[in-house]
């Protein structure tokens, strides 16, 4: 995977994806396994907006059955299956469960007919996957049950619990990753830092963007029959360059919160009702409160989702303490005992997501429930731009068939049959990830570790030799309290196009993904790139500055 500009400026494409989120990664993957010419690009990283504000949950759409959307449902079931079964290396069974209060809607007789309704929808939800994969039905526990696996709850009128299963992303940027590795070795072309600044439009119609490169200044053209824009919170931002922009705006702009807290407050994922009232007109059957989400991962606490409305450019949002300190109030009320203090908060993840609007009276966001690939022909009379709005992370893989298909509609071509459903994606070509593993373990080169093999595995499946390949034994040993090795630093750099201390800290690594590496390992990894890349002591010193500056002081 390789940063060659004169690749993209030389031909034209038949495609073109503004943005390299997790919708734009898998739409390359998807188009480029039909066989199309595909050319992905992103203004900054790859994964480092939106898709990295992420709770890890693919999810099978248990909260859809209060507005009784059970095709949302199905969809939601449906792709979590595939996506466990495409990326077996990087998805893992994950329990969940949600206290039950009094005896009337969040009482355990609601949720045991919800989660008996939840099985009946999944019934086909193991179908195709291995045995360690496999999600059980769920139940109702008792109270002592939620008090042991979630110590801080709420006990007052408590009367146990709902259990069910979901699946949760062990390295949601490796995932990433692996739909643009897939997409690479089927010929797309990719580039990062490489932003358009305006679409190139003759007769009404969109032949491709003018682009800068910003590592080096350089504009060029960038030809394409077809423009998918994925940008996401920047969708309008990119329209609004157009001679005749829309009159009213393709999204309407919430923003979202996740806490990153660094002790483990949960043995489970555990939806915990805020002290706050919510109120959503669409639901049948209204929860009155707001849900915190608290996903244990990799040893410490994820909490989301906090939203708010947000008018005003996307770059130009920067949450103040006035909103963490609330969202840590409102976790501390829902959890007597809980105690969490601000110094206990690693990392806040910032982000967008599309809402339909905001209660009148409340002030509640409501958030957009269904994706839209809008066809700017019918709007704005352009023909070859699609703009995509998405919604979740969890159907990125559906979307993208979608999108897909209404790409080969624009080109004229009898669409080729999708194969991304049950193909499996870089590094996940495995019966087993158990046996795979084994017998990892009993050929692993020389040297090697046998809990850095495992770590390997987990992160790049059966593709975790390539990244040792080219990298001199010495690089094989971890970095400073971290189970990443420095040869994958190397990688990221060689391989995946990583530019700056920041894509590999935080996307080629889960180096920095749960919290502030540590002095030591960082300043090491900024050494190797500095080594690699060729920075004086001034750009390292910048680098490491722009990392630090991610994390609370």
């Amino acid at each position: 995977m390789k940063r060659d500009l004169t690749q993209l400026a030389e031909r034209p494409f038949d495609l073109l994806i503004l943005g390299g989120g997790i919708y734009g990664a898998a739409a390359a993957w998807e188009a480029a396994s039909r066989g199309l010419s595909v050319a992905l690009i992103d203004k900054g990283d790859f994964g480092c907006a939106t898709s990295s504000n992420s709770l890890k949950i693919i999810h099978g759409g248990l909260r859809y059955l209060q507005h009784a959307d059970f095709v949302r449902m199905r969809e939601s079931i449906v792709e979590r299956r595939t996506v466990m079964r495409i990326a077996p290396h990087l998805i893992r069974v994950f329990p969940c469960l949600m206290p039950t209060y009094g005896h009337r809607i969040k009482g355990p007789e609601v949720m045991t007919i919800a989660m008996l309704m939840n099985d009946l929808l999944s019934c086909d939800r193991n179908r195709g996957l291995e045995n360690g994969q496999r999600l059980p039905m769920g139940r109702v526990v008792s109270k002592q049950r939620v008090k042991e696996l979630i110590p801080h709850v709420d006990e007052k009128n408590m009367t146990g619990g709902a259990m069910w299963y979901d699946a949760q992303v062990y390295n949601s940027e490796r995932l990433l990753f692996s739909y643009l590795h897939s997409a690479v070795s089927r010929g797309a072309q990719l580039a990062n830092y490489l932003q358009a600044t305006g679409l190139l439009v003759e007769k009404n119609r969109v032949h491709g963007a003018r682009v800068v490169d910003r590592m080096s200044g350089e504009y060029f053209d960038l030809r394409a029959r077809v423009v998918v824009n994925n940008l996401g919170a920047w969708t309008d931002e990119l329209l609004a360059s157009l001679p005749a922009r829309p009159c009213k705006p393709v999204l309407l702009l919430s923003t979202a919160m996740n806490l990153i807290i660094r002790r483990p407050l949960a043995s489970v994922g555990a939806g915990i009702s805020a002290k706050v009232e919510f109120r959503d007109p669409d639901a049948i059957i209204r929860k009155g409160s707001r849900l915190l989400f608290i996903a244990p991962w990799r040893n410490v606490s994820m909490i989301g989702t906090w939203h708010d409305p947000y008018e005003g450019r996307p770059d130009a949002f920067q949450p103040g303490e006035e909103q963490v300190a609330d969202m840590l109030r409102q976790i501390n009320d829902a959890m007597p005992g809980a105690d969490i203090s601000r110094e206990e908060v690693l990392l806040v993840h910032r982000g967008f997501l599309p809402m339909a609007g905001v209660h009148p009276v409340s002030g509640d966001v409501r958030l957009l429930k269904h994706y839209r690939i809008v066809d700017h022909r019918t709007d704005l009379n352009l023909d070859g731009l699609l703009s995509v709005v998405s919604v979740k992370y969890t159907t990125a893989r559906d979307v993208a068939v979608k999108t897909v298909n209404a790409v080969f509609k624009k080109l004229q071509k009898k669409p080729a049959p999708s194969i991304s459903a049950h193909t499996a994606i870089d590094g996940g070509d495995m019966e087993q990830l158990a046996d795979y593993t084994k017998s990892a373990l009993r050929s692993k080169p020389v040297g090697l570790a046998d809990a850095t093999v495992r770590h390997l595995i987990q992160t790049y499946g059966t593709r975790y030799l390539r990244v040792l390949k080219g990298a001199p034994e010495e690089t094989w040993t971890p970095l400073a309290d971290s189970a990443v090795i420095k040869a994958e630093i190397l990688h990221g750099v060689r391989e995946e196009m990583a530019q700056k201390l920041s894509d590999v800290v935080l996307r080629r690594t889960e180096l920095g993904s749960a919290g502030h590496p540590g002095s030591e390992a960082l300043t090491a990894c900024a050494q190797i790139m500095a080594d690699e890349l060729g920075w004086d002591a001034e750009r390292r010193q910048k680098e490491l500055a722009e990392v630090e500056a991610v994390y609370p002081q």
